[in-house]
């Protein structure tokens, strides 16, 4: 059973910083691509970044340039730097694992992410 368990929400002010992680138990990760999505109040979940099992990331356009995805193979973990925040990066914030062989998607219960003066 794959588990997913994010922390590092919370309140940030406009121009500052969050680092949220996740940490990921249960199977082979080093196949699974892992990613960070979010979905806004009112709005549809999306993509923010990914970290692909080869190492390729992605990012939205949104976030290119301000937001940095990691992840350490070794500790399973997946990390998203958050630089330069915005109010409309408020959002639950989710870990996604993908396995890259059959396509089975994972999700952590998510963190929310307030942007706000």
């Amino acid at each position: 059973q794959v588990q997913l368990v994010e922390s590092g929400g919370g309140l940030v002010q406009p121009g500052g910083s969050l680092r949220l992680s996740c940490a990921a138990s249960g199977s082979i990760f080093s196949i699974y691509h892992m990613g960070w999505y979010r979905q806004a109040p009112g709005k549809q979940r999306e993509l923010a970044a990914v970290v692909t099992s080869g190492g390729t990331t992605n990012y939205a356009d949104s976030v290119k340039g301000r937001f940095t995805i990691s992840r350490d193979k070794a500790k399973n973990t997946v990390d998203l730097q958050m630089n330069s925040v915005k109010p409309e990066d408020t959002a639950v914030y989710y870990c996604n694992a993908k396995n890259s062989l059959s396509g089975m998607n994972y999700w952590g219960k998510g963190t929310l992410v307030t942007v706000s003066s």
